[in-house]
């Protein structure tokens, strides 16, 4: 099973629309990404079981 899966994730700034990728062996998390396009930071939280993602919450 691969523990690392790519998400695609909206910016919360500018509608641009990226992929990141995510660690679903960290189970439940939060993390700062920049936007590929406007460079804003993003909060992430992230929300995994059992090696699958449930959901991915963002934040200005």
């Amino acid at each position: 099973m691969d523990l690392e899966v790519e998400s695609r994730v909206v910016c919360p700034y500018c509608g641009a629309v990226f992929t990141t990728v995510v660690d679903t062996s960290s189970g439940t998390f939060s993390t700062i990404e920049d936007c590929e396009i406007c460079c804003r930071p993003i909060a992430l939280s992230v929300h995994c079981h059992y090696g699958e993602i449930e959901s991915v919450e963002l934040d200005r």
